[in-house]
């Protein structure tokens, strides 16, 4: 049986271009997973060698093929280095719904590039996968994250205090979402 996301979809924005992610791009998964800034807000562990890695990757490509998931590494159109991923990353088919999860490297943040990679992937889900909403779970202390959510219309549905364990302490999560009727694109 053939993937939902077979082909793989690559999707650009005026500035960005959305590809698979591939075992060639170990490095710069460790640059971006094993950084502990970029880590500060994920509860998830740090990714520091290259097995660790790809494991990653083999993990994402199964989703892929399973049709559960997809993620893609964020690239600038004039060059291939990985800025970041982004995915719809736990894909709920029976509720016409799914999870978005996304990081930059340190370098790429502040550039609006998240704004535009979002965008793009929303547009994704709610025309060719057909969701009616999508969902983030987040951080509350992740102020630049929930900035580029807001400004393409999640609303905070609930503040999960404490509910997740992870390196020792409790962390709390704020989950927003997107009803498809209410995405407007901005960028």
């Amino acid at each position: 049986m053939a993937s939902l996301f077979d082909p793989f979809p690559y999707l650009e924005t005026p500035r960005l271009r959305l590809r698979p992610l591939l075992p060639t791009d170990w490095e710069a998964i460790v640059a971006l997973r094993g950084n502990p800034e970029s880590m500060r807000f994920i509860p998830r562990p740090i990714i520091s060698d290259k097995a660790s890695a790809l494991t990653m990757v083999e993990m994402i490509q199964q989703k892929v093929d399973e049709g559960t998931g997809i993620n893609w590494v964020i690239t600038e159109k004039e060059a291939d280095e990985m800025l970041g991923i982004i995915g719809h990353y736990r894909i709920k088919p029976e509720h016409f719904r799914s999870e978005i999860g996304y990081m930059l490297l340190p370098k790429a943040q502040g550039k609006g590039y998240a704004l535009e990679a979002v965008q793009a992937m929303l547009i994704y889900g709610f025309e060719q996968l057909h969701f009616h909403s999508v969902e983030a779970v987040i951080d509350p202390e992740n102020e630049a994250s929930i900035k580029v959510i807001e400004k393409l219309g999640f609303v905070k549905e609930a503040h999960f205090i404490e509910n997740e364990y992870f390196n020792g302490r409790f962390w709390d999560a704020l989950v927003y979402s997107l009803l498809k009727r209410n995405f407007k694109p901005i960028v």
